[in-house]
């Protein structure tokens, strides 16, 4: 294996996913690479690493292309003599109450929320038990733990999410390969942002921290996880939203 461990997340122009870039070339010995659909988004990424004093690989690649997402994951393991941390983090949402969503809106967010993951983790894990280590972590959600109106789809993936990671950590646990999620709750991007005042203030309400979490928050946990610290954790959900899942 090479000095440096490949770490690749998914999802990674903006929001949580380049909070999660960010935090993870902070450990020592990590290599990034960020993969996202949006090629103007990964250069501003590339710009952002740079500034902080880091280099990180970009791949723009549409993860629900089966072929091409492999082809990409594959080529990056080939270069770096392996797949070291893999994070899924991309995510898209459809919300509407189930009477007035329709199979293309379930089908899309289950194609790229769990699907693409799913992908990502088989390529992954083939990787990662020739190396005898790996650490694969899934970006699920409270929503997938707890259930929320107006989204059957996402609350769907990000469940089935959980039940994908706690078995891939069953089936690797015997080769040094742990699995766990993340699970944020509330959490400060450009996606809430766009949300009514009003909307945010009673979720707000609802927390018991009372704040809305940060890019941050969610990042540090993911590379907890991703570190030598969290050898013997594995089939985990961590719950980063404030408490209100508890």
């Amino acid at each position: 294996m090479s000095e440096k461990r490949l770490a690749i997340v998914t999802g990674a122009a903006r929001g949580i996913g380049r909070a999660i870039v960010l935090e993870l070339l902070k450990q020592e010995d990590r290599i990034v690479a960020g993969l996202d659909l949006n090629a103007e988004q990964l250069g501003e990424l590339e710009k952002i690493v740079k500034e902080a004093g880091f280099t990180c690989e970009t791949r723009c690649v549409d993860i629900t292309n089966t072929g091409a997402f492999t082809e990409v994951l594959e080529s990056l393991a080939e270069k770096y003599n392996g797949i070291g941390v893999l994070v899924n983090n991309a995510g898209i949402t459809r919300d509407k109450l189930i009477m007035q969503m329709s199979d293309e809106d379930f089908d899309k967010v289950i194609e790229v929320n769990l699907r693409a993951a799913f992908v990502a983790m088989r390529v992954a894990a083939r990787s990662m038990v020739r190396n005898k280590f790996g650490r694969i972590i899934c970006l699920s959600s409270v929503s997938g733990v707890m259930g929320n109106a107006g989204q059957a789809n996402y609350a769907a993936s990000k469940a089935g999410l959980i039940g994908l990671t706690k078995t891939v950590a069953r089936e690797l646990a015997r080769k040094n390969v742990t699995a766990n999620c993340v699970a944020p709750g509330f959490i400060a991007t450009d996606m809430t942002a766009k949300l009514p005042d009003v909307v945010k203030e009673a979720a707000v309400q609802l927390i018991p921290l009372r704040r809305m979490g940060t890019a941050d928050d969610v990042a540090k946990a993911v590379a907890f996880l991703a570190s030598d610290q969290a050898g013997y954790i594995t089939g985990q959900v961590l719950c980063v939203d404030g408490g209100i899942a508890m």
